[in-house]
């Protein structure tokens, strides 16, 4: 039979029942549900099986609780932001296409989207740019274009 894990005294099992009731998502209740099972004398692989978790993962979780306290149940995901997007085109790069943008498009035409994407992928070496990203370029730089030139007229 597998030893029962020991949690560090930071709450009473009555609280940990509170926390796990009053949890504001499921990943939050999980987390308690497990700690209040191993409170109980459970031993972590029957009370992670039991929680839906995977043995490995509810062994991380005890171990934290023991460490950080009962802060260490939070759900930190929902706080996380997504790393910032890389730019397709750095400034140098920016600066080409805006002087590009100021003539005809090499059809003659005039630039689109797929357009602009396409001398995006010509100049970073990529085999395709989707077509909104040469959307997203074209509206911010003939935006700056047309804001510049307004201002020089004033």
């Amino acid at each position: 039979m597998p030893p029962k894990a020991r949690l560090k005294p930071y709450l009473t099992n009555e609280e940990i029942k509170n926390c796990y009731l009053k949890a504001p998502d499921t990943t939050e209740a999980r987390r308690w549900h497990l700690v209040l099972l191993i409170t109980r004398d459970w031993s972590i692989k029957k009370a992670a099986e039991v929680v839906g978790l995977s043995y490995d993962y509810a062994k991380e979780i005890v171990s934290r609780y023991n460490k950080e306290g009962p802060i260490s149940m939070k759900n930190r995901s929902k706080n996380r932001q997504p790393p910032p997007s890389k730019p397709l085109l750095d400034l140098s790069q920016q600066k080409e296409l805006s002087e590009a943008l100021r003539g005809p498009a090499p059809d003659g035409g005039q630039w689109s989207g797929p357009k602009v994407a396409r001398w995006i992928a010509e100049k970073t070496g990529r085999d395709r740019v989707w077509p909104q990203r040469g959307w997203e370029y074209l509206k911010r730089l003939k935006m700056l274009h047309t804001a510049r030139n307004n201002k020089l007229k004033e």
